[in-house]
């Protein structure tokens, strides 16, 4: 049980720092910027339940990818260190990685002429929180873990991470008076700083499994 608790922490933070909520807020209340405080709060939500739906996805039917195009959990585990690695490197500089989403992505989502079931799909949920990043990550812990408790870890890890980008967007106003936009930036660096070992690690363990290391 310790095992699985530690394991669901490692899990949570490598995803929380990889979806990266905190860094999410300036978006989110650009796309929002004309809108009451329930419709922010219907579209928190919607983003939430989305992540979680893609994630879940994912960590689901990620076994069965690698078989249809013939790869290898080792094979994903470098690619997926290697596009890590990139998001790692552009968070570090205290911006939104462009693996996540674009600049004309933002703007052409911030107009009215999108609903709110649109906005909180594309671009909130995705690619900006559950993107290629958040995506191979669990695809690769998912296939990593052998028994059942194991895959319930992974699943858990993705719902507490929904919960959190619920939390996270409801309180976004909060969020950006109290850390300000210098304070979101040293947080996406941190994240970046965390993400960068978890890229480098998986590069390692990918390699090693490949060569029998």
């Amino acid at each position: 049980m310790l095992w699985y608790l530690k394991y669901f922490v490692l899990l949570y933070g490598g995803l929380f720092a990889i979806t990266n909520p905190i860094g999410a807020v300036p978006v989110f209340l650009g796309v929002t910027h004309d809108l009451g405080r329930e419709e922010r709060r219907e579209i928190a939500r919607k983003t939430a339940l989305t992540v979680v739906v893609t994630l879940v996805l994912f960590a689901l039917v990620g076994e069965w990818i690698f078989e249809f195009f013939g790869s290898s959990v080792n094979a994903f585990a470098i690619a997926g260190g290697v596009l890590l690695f990139k998001m790692a490197m552009e968070m570090l500089s205290g911006s939104i990685s462009t693996v996540k989403i674009s600049r004309e992505e933002t703007e052409e989502f911030g107009g009215e002429a999108v609903t709110l079931e649109e906005v909180a799909i594309i671009p909130l949920a995705i690619p900006l929180i559950s993107g290629p990043g958040a995506i191979t990550t669990v695809m690769l812990y998912m296939a990593r873990s052998t028994d059942i408790p194991g895959k319930a870890t992974v699943i858990a890890s993705i719902l507490a991470i929904g919960v959190t980008v619920w939390l996270v967007l409801c309180s976004s106003g909060r969020i950006q008076r109290r850390l300000g936009r210098v304070g979101i930036k040293a947080m996406t660096r941190m994240m970046g700083l965390i993400l960068t070992s978890m890229a480098v690690q998986m590069m390692i363990n990918g390699i090693k499994g490949a060569f029998g290391l």
